[in-house]
């Protein structure tokens, strides 16, 4: 694993690496270090140079005194094997290895062309209360409940001069939970996201963890090309060699073994709050969409994700007794179980409404049926936060209704489900908070749901949604937003079709089909 790191930086001994600066900043017993300091004393050798010339090549950090000595006691092993003399070999290990913490360093001791190493995976709130404190104080994306890597992929970062790289093996949460939105928004930001590779099912550590591992590649530029790539347990040194043979020379063809999978991309997902999991090859291919078509949710053809009313006490404001209260005080409702065989089944359900067509609460004193209805409640209504907020107007429900909802024909979407499943309410519904909804101005509402049902639609959400136990996904918003479609007036009206009575049969085969012609795609890999 060193050498592979190593090497996709291109720390190699047929550079002059007296002349470069690498630090590691929590080296440990020293697994990288020993490697480091043989390829410094192999660069040293070859240009006739000493190895004293490179005594500013190398800086490591630990807070541990007995690893320091290891450290030390390694790197000089290393170079008094390589041929130097004792006391120049003691010397350069001393001063390359220093005890530290290296998140409290000051900025003149980081500069770097390279920062490689296995960060600490510590949760923060492990740490005692000062020390936390100083390292909130000092990187700004620990944010939460932060493990201690954070702050190292932070501090590196800075750290790096300009086309300086970062090679880091460590836990891959960061690029998807929430801990991780500050250093995620640093990285798109200000550098340029080079390698991911996910080694989850290699032993790629000396003693047995879970991890969830990952090489990480990132320099300090402009975005530029990325490669995203996923190894088996079969990934070993052979099959490292033929991956950097491969990441080196350039190809733009995806490698796929046994062993590992790897893709190019044109560049890593911009202005992401959060990053896509996904097999490489399916990667580059929503990359490829992500740059060749806009986003569902548009200002130009009107469409709109959304999510269905909150009312903090269902109970209270959700019935099917049709003669509860008055009748323009009821609001027909579509429910989750409305849409499971996926056209909409109406059960009966209304919300109990208490906002009029302007926007505002209506004067209980018009409407004595719901003012009463509300009183018997009052004591659960009373107790919610948006009432305790709001003491006045304590029978609101969380959300407003939006009265023209109801009549715009919208496909909506169940939260949780194994795939999406778009259903069609063509008017007369308003949706609960359980259903997301998408309206229009400009899309047919069935050939838009054609394009949704379809497998490429349900892969942008796979790739950024949460999943629970058994693979059910959450359908909500913010990763319905992420899906890519097509201008509608671009699509040919014989695909319009095919799309349209795809969804009207729930044939998702004939949707894909249908879709692929639409994005231009010969396949949808897996």
């Amino acid at each position: 694993m060193v050498e592979l790191i190593l090497d996709l930086l291109g720390y190699t001994s047929d550079k002059d690496l007296s002349e470069l600066t690498v630090v590691e900043p929590a080296c440990g017993a020293g697994a990288f270090l020993g490697v480091i300091a043989s390829r410094i004393s192999a660069s040293c050798r070859a240009r006739g140079r000493p190895i004293t010339d490179a005594a500013g090549a190398l800086r490591a950090f630990d807070l541990l005194d007995r690893n320091v000595a290891l450290s030390r006691r390694l790197v000089e092993q290393e170079l008094y094997a390589d041929g130097w003399g004792r006391k120049d070999a003691r010397q350069v290990a001393t001063g390359w290895v220093k005890p530290g913490d290296y998140l409290l360093q000051p900025d003149s001791a980081h500069l770097a062309d390279i920062v490689v190493g296995n960060p600490p995976y510590i949760r923060l709130e492990d740490v005692p209360s000062e020390r936390m404190d100083a390292y909130r104080n000092s990187c700004s994306t620990m944010g939460g409940r932060a493990d201690i890597y954070i702050g190292f992929y932070e501090v590196a970062l800075r750290s790096l001069k300009p086309g300086g790289q970062l090679g880091f093996i460590c836990a891959d949460r960061w690029m998807r939970n929430q801990y991780g939105r500050k250093l995620r928004q640093l990285v798109t930001r200000r550098f340029s996201m080079d390698l991911s590779l996910v080694m989850h099912d290699v032993d790629a550590f000396q003693d047995q963890v879970s991890a969830y591992p990952a090489i990480t590649v990132i320099s300090r530029r402009e975005q530029g090309g990325a490669v995203a790539a996923d190894t088996t347990r079969a990934f070993g040194e052979a099959q490292s060699r033929e991956f950097l043979s491969w990441y080196q020379g350039g190809s733009p063809e995806p490698i796929t073994t046994n062993a590992l999978q790897a893709a190019r991309l044109p560049h890593w997902f911009p202005q992401e709050d959060s990053w896509p999991s996904a097999s490489p090859a399916r990667l580059a291919v929503l990359e490829d969409l992500s740059e060749r078509f806009g986003l569902l949710e548009d200002e130009t053809t009107g469409t709109r994700v959304g999510i269905g009313i909150a009312t903090g006490a269902d109970k209270v404001f959700i019935t099917d007794d049709e003669k509860l209260v008055e009748e323009d005080r009821l609001l027909p409702m579509a429910m989750v179980r409305d849409t499971t065989s996926g056209t909409i089944h109406w059960n009966g359900s209304y919300l109990v409404n208490p906002w009029n067509t302007q926007g505002d609460l209506v004067d209980l004193t018009r409407y004595p049926l719901l003012a009463a209805y509300f009183r018997k409640h009052g004591g659960a209504l009373r107790k919610r936060y948006v009432a305790v907020k709001q003491p006045e107007r304590w029978y609101k429900t969380i959300d407003k209704v939006d009265h023209r909802l109801t009549a715009r024909p919208k496909l909506l979407f169940p939260d949780m489900k194994l795939t999406i499943h778009p259903v069609i309410d063509e008017g007369g519904l308003y949706p609960h908070h359980n259903l997301y909804f998408i309206v229009s101005d400009v899309w047919d509402m069935r050939v838009l749901g054609g394009l949704l049902l379809s497998k490429v639609a349900g892969a942008f959400v796979e790739a950024y949604a949460v999943k629970m136990r058994g693979g059910t996904l959450r359908f909500q918003a913010q990763y319905l937003r992420k899906i890519r479609v097509p201008d509608p007036a671009t699509i040919r009206e014989s695909d319009r079709a095919a799309l349209a009575d795809a969804f009207d049969k729930r044939d998702v085969k004939a949707a894909t089909e249908a879709a692929l012609r639409v994005y231009g795609l010969t396949e949808l890999p897996d």
